[in-house]
């Protein structure tokens, strides 16, 4: 019956936002690298936590170390392909009920999966370039860097295209993503509360009429929400695209 509701809010929609959440991550089998066991093991095995190491000051003053933990346990995440939920915001999109995906994940997950109208505010790991030429490589020439990934030309240490932690998101990529909330009839909320700072920072944008919130767990934030289901974002996708049908 839910399915049915959402599906209704979705198609009467002008305009529809999402914002797609760490739970999302978390269901295609992304590790939790700054929470539970996963932090814990990096920490034994690194003795630096991975906020520390993906740092701005990290990629500075410790720069193989940096890119050592950045092949191992970000680049190498790569080899899990999106989960379901992906695929099925981009079949959404595709059939017109989802016009942006705003994510602060660099995974690339919405794209690999065939979203087009993402905003990454955090940049992603397939974009990487030299700070002093510009030259762009692929996310492959990092990851095959023995040590460190050093441009062709000018021989300097190229950057991910990331934001590290230390440093201020772009304020242009900020300014874009409050526009497509602040134009948006719906905004839907995949796999985070209203209180994460993906929501935080822009869900005060937000001027439409409905807000629905997908995610398992309630948060005592929820009530902010016009629709609150707690459930699976994919599972939630799947019977939209169900009751949408052919």
């Amino acid at each position: 019956m839910i399915a049915k509701t959402l599906l209704q809010i979705l198609q009467e929609s002008k305009y529809t936002t999402v914002l797609s959440g760490y739970a999302m991550l978390e269901e295609s089998g992304y590790p939790a690298i700054r929470d539970g066991e996963a932090s814990y093991d990096i920490e034994q095995k690194y003795g630096y936590s991975a906020e520390e190491m993906l740092s701005s000051s990290f990629y500075t003053a410790r720069t193989e170390q940096f890119f050592s933990f950045y092949r191992n346990e970000i680049l190498n995440a790569l080899d899990k392909p999106p989960g379901k939920g992906f695929y099925e915001m981009a079949e959404l999109e595709r059939r017109g009920l989802f016009n942006c995906i705003i994510t602060r994940r660099i995974f690339g997950l919405p794209e690999t999966a065939g979203c087009k109208n993402v905003i990454n505010l955090h940049g992603s790991v397939y974009v990487n370039y030299c700070p002093r030429c510009k030259k762009h490589y692929s996310v492959d020439y990092v990851r095959s860097s023995r040590r460190v990934p050093i441009c062709e030309d000018c021989s300097t240490v190229v950057r991910p295209g990331i934001c590290l932690f230390g440093e201020m998101v772009d304020n242009q990529v900020i300014t874009r993503a409050a526009e497509e909330v602040q134009k948006a009839d719906v905004l839907l909320v995949l796999g985070t509360n209203l209180r994460t700072q993906l929501c935080a920072r822009l869900v005060q944008y937000y001027e439409g009429q409905k807000l629905v919130l997908v995610k398992e767990e309630p948060h005592f934030s929820d009530r902010y929400a016009d629709v609150v289901v707690n459930e699976r974002v994919d599972d939630t996708l799947e019977k939209i695209i169900k009751e949408l049908g052919e």
